[in-house]
């Protein structure tokens, strides 16, 4: 039997060893994370401009980094409930939902996307939350055909997690979320709403004009 002094030296060593795997794993995760994150805003801001190849191309990036995070943390719960991987998670999931809904390409349930359900209902609502910005740039053009359509889009999101009554603790915030995607659809309906009747009183106005 050891004396107690080289067990506790021994049962120390373990420790720091372990301590220091999980600070590594820290470490890397995070520097991972906040790659996802950096590259799902660019691939966002590229989706605005409409270059899709460009908005691949920085989803890609991103899949890689949030991947490896991933797998750094498999070994850490602890770590991988700390919330910056939920974080780099929905932003992810808020990258390919943003990009889905603006093209019109279908949906990808959490699963399949590889990330956690409340990652990606949070990251649901900013992606609907985002289609105002597009909204707008529509509007401007024009477009207010299209405007009504991603209206819908924003709307029909906001009616489906509104019926996700579950706590906080569960869904990582949605409730926050959804209220905040309330907010948001409500001016973008606004908007188009006042676009639309401004395009058809000016539509009336030249139709009047016109000689008989």
């Amino acid at each position: 039997m050891l004396a107690r002094g080289d067990e506790l030296a021994h049962l120390g060593e373990e420790a720091r060893a372990r301590l220091e795997q999980t600070h590594r794993a820290r470490e890397e995760a995070l520097s991972c994370c906040r790659s996802t994150i950096r590259a799902c805003g660019l691939a966002i801001r590229a989706v605005h401009r409409l270059d899709f190849a460009a908005a691949s191309e920085r989803r890609a990036e991103a899949d890689v980094s949030l991947r490896r995070a991933q797998e750094v943390l498999a070994p850490f719960p602890s770590l991988a409930a700390a919330g910056f991987l939920h974080d780099a998670e929905k932003e992810y999931a808020e990258a390919c939902l943003t990009e889905a809904m603006v093209n019109g390409a279908g949906l990808e349930s959490a699963t399949a996307m590889g990330v956690g359900l409340a990652a990606w209902l949070n990251g649901m609502a900013e992606a609907a939350s985002e289609l105002r910005r597009h909204l707008l740039d529509r509007l401007r053009a024009g477009e207010t055909d299209r405007a009504e359509e991603l209206l819908g889009v924003m709307e029909d999101v906001y009616d489906l997690l509104v019926t996700i009554e579950y706590p906080d603790a569960i869904t990582g915030g949605l409730r926050r979320s959804a209220d905040a995607l309330r907010a948001v659809v409500e001016r973008s309906r606004a908007d188009v709403t006042t676009t639309v009747l401004q395009v058809r009183l000016q539509r009336s106005i030249e139709s009047a004009r016109q000689p008989d």
